[in-house]
């Protein structure tokens, strides 16, 4: 995956100037800095769900700069969790999956056992019939995670996914993203120790 002098602003604020990143297959890439530096921004774009004013994102050497989100096989852990407060558990972790054209749509049973899978993975196979507001901050934030593992994603893009959870939660996730990766994975956080103020890191 490469980025070629991405460039987006909003309004007078340029929230990306200029960047070039490689990242290699099957690699965790982490982008590090400060709050308002441009992290989520960069994820959005290369998820399709931004635009950048100028530039390209290329998946393989394939120009996907205009492609649509829902072609790009993209999972997205959002930092705030995006959980449809109309759905329950098991139709949030299914959602991408419904989504999928009809003829790479799994059967309605597969989806069903994807689901099961995916929550016992986070270890919340009690809630499945519960709805977003009853679980937990912590809770909400692994449903989150489930949900952008459930399409089996190229890439895998996390904005801040392990905050919420308790040390023993955080270690098993980690664990099983090692073991079954995406072709490649974003994960940021800020870390203002080891940035300077207003610019991001690649690490």
């Amino acid at each position: 995956m490469r980025f070629a002098t991405l460039i987006k602003k909003f309004g007078n604020f340029t929230a990306l100037d200029n960047i070039n990143i490689t990242v290699p297959t099957g690699k965790l890439t982490t982008l590090l800095g400060p709050s308002g530096c441009g992290k989520t921004t960069l994820l959005r774009i290369i998820a399709g769900l931004e635009y950048a004013d100028s530039g390209q994102v290329l998946f393989d050497e394939l120009d996907v700069t205009n492609t649509p989100v829902q072609k790009r096989h993209i999972g997205f852990m959002f930092q705030h969790y995006a959980l449809f407060r109309h759905k329950n558990i098991a139709d949030n972790v299914a959602f991408g999956l419904t989504l999928l054209p009809k003829n790479e749509r799994p059967s309605k049973a597969d989806i069903n056992k994807r689901v099961a899978e995916l929550l016992d993975l986070v270890q919340l196979p009690q809630v499945a019939n519960a709805y977003p507001h009853q679980l937990s901050g912590g809770q909400r934030q692994r449903i989150a995670l489930a949900r952008a593992l459930a399409v089996k994603p190229k890439l895998l893009l996390l904005d801040e996914p392990f905050g919420a959870l308790d040390a023993k939660v955080r270690k098993e996730l980690r664990t099983w993203l090692k073991k079954h990766p995406p072709r490649a994975w974003y994960h940021q956080y800020h870390g203002n120790a080891r940035s300077r103020r207003g610019t991001c890191g690649i690490r």
